[in-house]
């Protein structure tokens, strides 16, 4: 049995290896995308130090959608994180340009894989409605997103594979739990690397020390990766065990009837119908707008993400509405909430490393680089036993050779 496992788990590792490494590596460069935001992002103008008053969410997505290439459609706008920060507005971008245009690519936007659909995000100082222009950072971050969420890959096969991936990585980690198991009386030494390991038992205690201390959270970051790729299908066995309310799972966003010969509400509109429903349900101070969806057709509603100023997204609370009713159609509050929704929206803010404070975020961001350790110890552990083997049969031979003459 445990020579079973022990095949598996080195060789589904050695196959496996190069897209684990991938998906772990840019795991860590995204938990580490605001630090790496502020390291590059432009400062806005000195204007918001002045006390002039920011701009509508509408205004803001008109000055970012006039810097964004012919044809995109402004799909999220992301309120500043911070007093005098930028606000970002995601477009969804045309599909292609014409054969031929060799025209320059305005800030944010990075090409797709082979050509396809690039990724546009357009920052804007809500005081000024100036363009703040990073295009190397938001390509390059843009790109990671992209091979963490699909690996690259541009249909919903993508997001499958890397579910698949997030399955493996959680397989690998309980077997290795279970190899990595000690014997009576060798638990101290199970935690540890001793200073006197040579070779491969340097690499297999390496290997097994990290691991262990690493493997509770590698395992949730690897299952909640799982939950983010197939939410219906976790959401569906969450709800066979706890209480669980009927709502649209992840980014979507619930169907609306378009109304004929009615004009439908705005952004602002629709961020005021939220927070004056929100306000009806009881005093709930110091929520203020973190995002919302822009309609990409006429028969979505708009999502409007509050939280308090700095608060973590486990706090926010998420209000659907119908931008042709003027009505809050559904509520996400996670104070409210059955047990079965608690757990289905703790899964995206667990895996990316939110909600449970710093330390729990390193630990996060640290734990991307697993795969890399565990791919270099997991290969030096068999080249070296491998190369052993060759070296003691080489020597059986020539003793065999010796003994025949």
């Amino acid at each position: 049995m445990m020579r079973t496992l022990r095949f598996l788990h080195l060789w589904v590792g050695l196959i496996l290896g190069l897209p684990l490494l991938a998906l772990g590596l840019s795991g860590t460069v995204l938990v580490l995308e605001p630090e790496l935001r502020g390291l590059f992002t432009p400062s806005p103008t000195a204007a918001a130090d002045t006390g002039a008053a920011a701009h509508s969410v509408a205004e803001v997505v008109a000055a970012a959608t006039a810097a964004a290439p012919p044809g995109a459609k402004p799909a999220n706008y992301a309120a500043p994180t911070e007093p005098g920060g930028t606000a970002t507005v995601r477009f969804q971008a045309p599909r292609r340009a014409p054969p031929g245009d060799a025209g320059a690519r305005p800030a944010g936007e990075a090409r797709g894989p082979g050509g396809g659909m690039p990724g546009i995000s357009v920052h804007i100082d809500p005081v000024t409605l100036a363009v703040v222009r990073t295009p190397g950072l938001d390509a390059t971050i843009g790109w990671f997103h992209r091979l963490h969420g699909n690996l690259l890959i541009q249909d919903r096969s993508g997001r499958d594979l890397v579910g698949y991936l997030g399955i493996v990585m959680s397989a690998l980690g309980i077997t290795g739990l279970v190899l990595w198991w000690p014997r009576p009386g060798q638990w101290r030494q199970a935690f540890i690397v001793r200073k006197a390991a040579k070779g491969a038992r340097f690499h297999r205690e390496l290997h097994g020390a990290v691991g262990i201390w690493g493997l509770l959270v590698f395992l949730v970051v690897s299952v909640t990766g799982v939950a983010i790729a197939f939410p219906q299908t976790i959401a569906a066995g969450v709800g066979s065990a706890l209480p669980m309310a009927a709502q649209t799972q992840g980014f979507a966003v619930p169907k609306v009837t378009p109304l004929e010969g009615a004009e439908p509400a705005g952004v602002d509109e629709a961020v005021a119908v939220a927070l004056a429903a929100l306000s009806q349900s009881g005093p709930r101070p110091g929520l203020a707008l973190r995002a919302a969806s822009l309609p990409q057709s006429p028969d979505q509603a708009i999502r409007v993400v509050l939280a308090p100023p700095g608060g973590a997204m486990t706090s926010a609370v998420t209000l659907m509405v119908d931008p042709w009713t003027r009505q809050v159609v559904e509520v996400r509050d996670p104070s409210a909430q059955p047990a079965g929704n608690k757990v289905t929206g703790w899964m995206r803010p667990l895996h990316e490393g939110e909600g449970l404070g710093p330390v729990y975020r390193v630990l996060v961001a640290l734990s991307g680089l697993l795969p890399l350790l565990f791919a270099i110890t997991g290969t030096s552990m068999w080249w070296i036993k491998r190369q052993n083997r060759k070296a003691g049969a080489a020597r059986a031979a020539a003793i065999l050779q010796s003994a025949a003459e």
